[in-house]
């Protein structure tokens, strides 16, 4: 287990470790679980050290729990680094309300079900609802955007409805779509690429979380919140057709928000 280089407490409830990821990166831990509060926080904190401009800050990464910082050591020393960061917890970046809804708003189409969706019926049948119970929870759901990894655009969602928590399947497919609109555990999830996976696969959506065609080629962020909406078998085709030519098949429904925004 890496040591931690150093830790801080700036209360009982948002103690922090620095733990040293190579030579060129640390990592601010902010916590152990997958929690909203948390995850708020790390937001909160990304938007922060953007804020500051911090000279050396090559990239931020954030999780669930926690923010990789990739620096330059030629430019800030880790010391250096960790007393900005103790700096701007003292100064209250964690709890940052304004810096963490500085996220966009994004409706999502989906097609439930059949082949889209394959584990729909098996996933209601676990929860003991109805097929059309787990679309309604689903739809009825704000997701937000707690981080993107594990593939390239993969996109997590916290704020999965309690009746739709569902353990991970035992057994993992070996392949599946990308696109797949997934429930596992307490989250939900955007897959990016074609992948394994154990998520129970609800339905699917014509959207390219991931386009290297794209300008930015990361459709969603760290903080942008995420809803629902079921589309039928046709629409799906016709809008995956769309994106296939690589045009924009979704925009936002609110304007990026200004510089606090989770652009590092």
């Amino acid at each position: 287990m890496t040591p931690a280089i150093d830790a801080r407490e700036a209360s009982d409830e948002k103690a922090y470790r620095l733990l040293p990821a190579g030579d060129r990166a640390v990592t601010v831990e902010l916590g152990a679980v997958v929690d909203p509060v948390i995850n708020a926080r790390v937001r909160a904190l990304d938007a922060a050290i953007a804020n500051a401009a911090l000279p050396g800050i090559i990239e931020a990464i954030p999780t669930y729990r926690s923010l990789q910082l990739v620096y330059d050591p030629v430019r800030i020393s880790p010391e250096d680094l960790r007393d900005h960061i103790d700096a701007l917890i003292r100064d209250g970046a964690l709890d940052d309300d304004h810096a963490v809804h500085q996220g966009r708003h994004w409706t999502v189409p989906v097609a439930y079900g059949g082949d889209n969706g394959m584990d729909l019926d098996s996933a209601a049948d676990l929860l003991g609802l109805s097929a059309d119970d787990v679309m309604d929870l689903h739809q009825s759901a704000e997701f937000t955007v707690a981080m993107i990894g594990f593939q390239p655009g993969f996109t997590y969602l916290s704020g999965l409805p309690e009746a739709l928590h569902l353990s991970r399947m035992d057994t993992p497919r070996t392949v599946t779509p990308s696109g797949s609109v997934s429930i596992g555990g307490i989250q939900g999830a955007i897959s990016s690429v074609v992948a394994p996976s154990a998520w129970h696969l609800l339905g699917r959506t014509p959207v390219r979380a991931f386009d290297l065609r794209r300008e930015d080629p990361f459709l969603f962020r760290p903080g942008d919140t995420i809803r629902f909406s079921r589309i039928d078998t046709a629409t799906f085709g016709e809008l995956a057709k769309r994106a296939d030519r690589g045009e924009d098949i979704l925009a936002p429904e609110t304007p990026p928000a200004g510089p606090n925004g989770a652009d590092a």
